[in-house]
């Protein structure tokens, strides 16, 4: 639908008190090519904006607000062309929530979407009132360990059951990955969303801040580091079975090595890996720019950790080091990461590194149990 529109604004040359910036102008010419490979022609961001405030008008607005039973609703597996409904559900849902004059403008110009459907169409579904999408929801597999999101729901549309049909096929998801431990990042001060969650098994535990930092060049960093994509071929699949063998000395089965390979052929940012004695010692899944989890100006930290030991804490300032040199490099000005409080010393650094929280959100487990999140845990993530 959203598409269809976005050629209607071009034929009328709309832009509904939108900025004019091109995509072209945004992000770099091989990232531009590479989107278009995938999804075809992109609309402009001006476009794409005064496609979804045209659908905002004739239904979250009230003209045609939908009537649903939850029983009428159609639970199916995402298509990509889809992505750019649900990409307006998600900013105008969470928009709406945190009460943004503007719900349209939450988020920015990352990318949460296009993101997590790329990486595992099979684990991204809708929900459908006739031909309408009218919210979706994303399971990530990280072997051991699963999470989902961002589950958003259209808001004339809330409170109506989408959210608990939308739960169904991530818990089927979790079961067909046998995964031992199950989170998800949501609002503590939301009865509502917590409530729902409770229903599935999940409890609150720790909050997770979002963090982050400016960072301003340096003549050198004073930390080796490499990114995953300057290692040779060898090297490179070397790492990658380190980087499962690290995270599975944090928790038995943890692997991340899905948003890895998403990071490389996504083309959302890089792998920072750390050594100590010719061994690895450390690594960061990153996202950079625009059109990403990072966003304009930002380097994220999807995922980093170091290795259990007695020079955890040492390495895990090394990492961070590391990547503030890598965002640097990206022409980022901004680190940003996730970190559960209960990682108590993980947290402290963080804080001590002059990393501020931006948002916080409250992690939730199936079953009751710390997992990961627990004191002499070393690693950054927010389950978001």
């Amino acid at each position: 639908m959203l598409f269809q529109m976005c050629a209607e604004a071009r034929s009328r040359g709309d832009d509904d008190r939108t900025k004019q910036v091109h995509l072209d102008d945004l992000v770099n010419a091989d990232r531009t090519a590479h989107l278009r490979h995938n999804f075809g022609d992109l609309p402009t961001f001006s476009e794409w904006l005064a496609a979804v405030l045209r659908t905002t008008h004739t239904t979250y607005m009230g003209v045609q607000s939908a009537k649903a039973d939850p029983y009428d609703v159609t639970i199916r597996a995402l298509t990509s062309s889809d992505l750019p409904e649900a990409h307006g559900i998600f900013r105008l849902a969470f928009g709406t929530f945190v009460g943004l004059p503007d719900p349209l403008a939450f988020g920015g110009d990352t990318d949460y979407v296009r993101t997590r459907f790329s990486a595992d169409p099979s684990a991204a579904f809708g929900a459908f009132l006739g031909t309408d999408l009218v919210g979706s929801n994303f399971a990530t597999n990280w072997g051991s360990v699963g999470f989902f999101g961002p589950l958003t729901v259209r808001p004339d549309l809330w409170d109506r059951g989408v959210g608990k049909r939308l739960m169904e096929p991530i818990m089927a998801c979790f079961e067909r990955w046998a995964t031992t431990h199950a989170g998800l990042f949501t609002f503590p001060h939301s009865q509502k969303h917590i409530g729902l969650y409770q229903r599935f098994g999940f409890w609150p535990r720790f909050l997770t801040p979002v963090m982050s930092k400016a960072v301003a060049p340096a003549e050198s960093s004073p930390v080796p580091w490499t990114k995953l994509s300057d290692l040779p071929a060898p090297e490179r699949q070397r790492a990658l079975k380190d980087c499962v063998t690290l995270t599975d000395a944090i928790y038995p089965g943890l692997d991340v090595s899905m948003d890895i390979r998403s990071v490389a052929t996504q083309r959302l940012g890089d792998v920072v890996v750390l050594h100590r004695d010719s061994r690895l010692s450390g690594f960061a899944v990153c996202h950079c720019g625009l059109g990403t989890e990072a966003g304009s100006g930002t380097c994220y930290v999807k995922f980093g950790a170091v290795r259990p030991s007695h020079t955890a804490a040492d390495d895990f300032d090394r990492l961070l080091t590391a990547c503030e040199a890598f965002t640097v490099e990206q022409g980022a000005s901004r680190l940003a990461a996730g970190v559960n409080t209960a990682r108590h010393e993980a947290y402290s650094r963080l804080l001590a590194r002059g990393f501020r929280t931006d948002m916080q959100g409250v992690a939730m487990h199936r079953p009751n149990q710390e997992g990961y999140n627990r004191p002499g845990v070393f690693v950054m993530d927010d389950w978001r």
